[in-house]
């Protein structure tokens, strides 16, 4: 038995999928069965039913898993404390992003973090929330950065800052005439969203009130993934979407013009590193908090925790 083995059973019960659980583990496939299948025989029994899909642990698998769970676990924790001894922070630190931060945040402190700390190396996977927490329960990641709060009692949350929600407006929609925007100045059919199961997508429903102002959910019909597009949308195809923050600091002049900002006080999202209560590694996660804050902008760092979108209705 190695930790090789006990590493390739963990993510196979993780993914419940051969060949996605050896992408994880950057192995090919027969390479990952192999190493199963050689501690089946070591070890007298089936640890997965293969004849299933997805594939899930025998009985006496669920046990061997458990087992092999908490030997990586103290395995990690040896090392960090070995680490911490000889003063020293290096390992990798494996993290999940959302994907309505990633493509804003991460620009501004992975440069800065890989100088100041060359041994550390970073593996970073963007990630809906849902999954960020099953992977930080499972523990194939040791931290996470999304918006909170979740009101989650076996998931700590640090909070990192607090974003500003704002109005993307383009110039044919009625509100692009306002100097502020309110709730109702938002007309549902004309409102782009982003699509089912982002989180960014429940606080923007909370925040213009569309439960109330909607009664046939035709908002739904204009559901897109990204950021990006959200803001393309409403530059060609008219109406109004909302933006955090972080996505507006590369905005064209013209586009900047676009901004309406709702009346004080402004609707915030806070945005959290997330550990497991058992977290490991916490020297690692405390110098990654204190580099994503230094990297922030100014006004960033200013906002306070006031007027807070809750994530679910």
């Amino acid at each position: 038995m190695t930790f090789t083995q006990l590493e390739y059973v963990v993510a196979v019960d993780s993914c419940r999928h051969f060949s996605n659980a050896a992408a994880r583990c950057f192995v090919t496939q027969p390479t990952l069965s192999m190493q199963i299948h050689k501690l089946e025989e070591e070890l007298g029994m089936k640890i997965f039913d293969r004849s299933k899909q997805p594939v899930v642990p025998t009985e006496a698998g669920i046990d061997l898993i458990g087992g092999a769970r908490k030997i990586l676990s103290e395995r990690s924790h040896l090392l960090d404390t070995v680490q911490v001894r000889k003063g020293q922070l290096a390992g990798e630190l494996r993290v999940g992003i959302i994907p309505t931060l990633a493509p804003y945040l991460l620009p501004l402190f992975l440069r800065v973090f890989h100088d100041h700390y060359p041994g550390v190396k970073l593996a970073v996977s963007e990630l809906m929330t849902d999954v960020i927490l099953q992977r930080l329960r499972e523990g194939s990641i040791d931290t996470g950065i999304l918006v909170t709060p979740l009101q989650d009692a076996g998931i700590q949350e640090l909070p990192l800052f607090y974003e500003e929600l704002v109005a993307y407006v383009s110039p044919r929609y009625k509100a692009y005439d306002k100097e502020y925007v309110l709730a109702k100045d938002i007309d549902p059919d004309k409102l782009w969203l982003m699509e089912e199961g982002h989180c960014f997508r429940s606080q923007i429903v909370n925040l213009c009130e569309l439960r109330k102002s909607s009664g046939h959910g035709s908002h739904l019909e204009y559901e897109v993934g990204s950021i990006e597009t959200l803001r393309r949308m409403v530059d060609l195809n008219d109406g109004i979407t909302i933006l955090p923050e972080l996505s507006t600091l590369d905005l064209s002049p013209l586009q900047r013009e676009q901004i309406r900002h709702f009346r004080s006080p402004a609707p915030m999202r806070e945005v959290s590193m997330v550990t497991h209560r058992e977290v490991l590694k916490k020297r690692m996660v405390g110098a990654l908090r204190d580099e994503i804050v230094a990297a922030l902008p100014d006004k960033i760092k200013a906002n306070e925790r006031m007027n807070l979108i809750p994530l679910n209705g």
